[in-house]
């Protein structure tokens, strides 16, 4: 089996809740157990696509256990910095959000490529 097939923690099994959305735990456990993945794609190629990933599993994180009760999905986040004003500003969950999910659409589309045959990782990429 390959490692991708073993992940513990996947995106297709987080269970949407139908009026709230996306639960920001399995979300964060999610991205997290994507990280060994970039490693195992080639540490130094992907380190600063590592860094980035990590970086705002990290700030979407940091909003999340200020009040997990809160804001147990990411729409919620969402919600409450656009009502507070700060969605748009440096470094919030909101802008951390919009990153990781341009991250995870690169990283789809790179495997995608590779699955489809591509042997050259810059032509991949």
């Amino acid at each position: 089996q390959s490692f991708l097939l073993v992940l513990a923690t996947r995106f297709s099994d987080i269970e949407l809740q139908e009026e709230e959305g996306i639960p920001t735990e399995e979300f964060l456990e999610s991205c997290y157990a994507i990280v060994p993945v970039l490693d195992k794609l080639g540490p130094t190629v992907f380190a600063p696509v590592k860094m980035d990933f990590v970086g705002n599993i990290k700030k979407i994180n940091q909003k999340f256990i200020t009040n997990k009760e809160e804001f147990d999905t990411l729409q919620k986040i969402v919600l409450h910095e656009v009502n507070a004003g700060v969605a748009q500003v440096r470094n919030s969950a909101t802008e951390a959000l919009l990153w990781l999910k341009r991250g995870l659409k690169f990283l789809k589309g790179f495997l995608t490529e590779v699955k489809n045959g591509e042997k050259n990782i810059q032509t991949a990429l």
